[in-house]
């Protein structure tokens, strides 16, 4: 036999290439028609929620000469410009509008941070008569509407003198029940096993509150200061009721006239809705790696 005849064939059947396989988290196959209707369900919602924005954004950037009701609609302007931005400032005090908002954000951050996490606390961890019941009042606080107590809000602010007075905005509010809420669920989640360690070492309870069990809820602490900034932020109703003086109007009051003032000028409106939203997006985006950690405080570190 010859050398050629001995020697084993060289040549392979080309391998089949197989069709890529997509999974999920946990390991599981899905099918390329579920990946799809993900993906395109994804999008609508996407252009549901961002669209109104970004439409507002371009808007507030293009010129008094562009067409912004044009068919189909442009998203990016032709020449874009912050003049509008100008206009907005010479219009209104618009900056002194934000700085008293940002007043009573952060009066109303801080209040909500302290006490939702002292009334968490004692509602999770601390052992007296009526903690159930006090826990069921927060409960049946939520589902009472603002609406229905403003009237209440009122009198007891100008019984209060406190009519007028950005302190008057944050005190109806310097506290929610739902922050309580979630505070408590956070402290309930901890092993009671850590606090009895420290127990034992002789730590009192201002330091346990202070030194392992609020280090390990800053997600929430977080929700809850992400939650009271909006909440703050975007009132309108009660400042409205509250406020009489131009001088303390907070920045939707005032967004509220450029409104009514300019109505057929939606560029000045686009603007002043942007400076409006700005503050939100730059805090969430401070906060987002603490907000999403969030969902599962609680956990013990190694």
């Amino acid at each position: 036999m010859s050398v050629a005849e001995k020697a084993p064939e060289t040549g392979t059947r080309p391998a089949r290439a197989r069709a890529p396989r997509f999974t999920d988290e946990h390991g599981h196959r899905v099918r390329v028609w579920e990946l799809v209707l993900r993906y395109v369900l994804l999008i609508a919602v996407l252009a549901l929620t961002v669209g109104p924005f970004v439409w507002q954004l371009s808007t507030s950037f293009k010129g008094p000469t562009e067409d912004i009701f044009s068919s189909p609609p442009k998203f990016l302007p032709s020449h874009p410009t912050l003049h509008n931005y100008e206009r907005v400032s010479e219009t209104i005090p618009v900056w002194d509008y934000a700085l008293n908002s940002l007043k009573v954000a952060a009066a109303n951050v801080v209040t909500n941070c302290v006490g939702s996490a002292l009334a968490g606390y004692a509602l999770a961890r601390l052992r007296y008569r009526g903690r159930r019941v006090a826990a069921l009042v927060f409960v049946l606080a939520m589902l009472v509407p603002a609406e229905g107590i403003i009237i209440a809000q009122f009198t007891t602010m100008r019984e209060l003198g406190l009519n007028n007075t950005l302190i008057g905005v944050v005190l109806p509010g310097s506290i929610g029940a739902m922050n309580v809420l979630l505070m408590r669920n956070a402290f309930l989640n901890l092993p009671y096993e850590i606090e009895e360690a420290a127990y034992v070492d002789g730590a009192n309870v201002w330091q346990r509150f202070l030194r392992i069990a609020l280090p390990s809820v800053k997600g929430t602490l977080a929700v809850v200061a992400i939650f009271a900034f909006m909440g703050a932020w975007d009132d309108f109703l009660w400042p409205l009721i509250v406020l009489s003086d131009p001088s303390r109007f907070t920045l939707t009051i005032g967004l509220n006239y450029l409104h009514g003032t300019f109505a057929n000028d939606e560029r000045l409106v686009a603007a002043g809705t942007i400076i409006a939203v700005a503050p939100l997006i730059a805090l969430f985006a401070c906060l987002q790696r603490y907000f999403f950690r969030g969902v599962g405080e609680g956990a013990v570190k190694g």
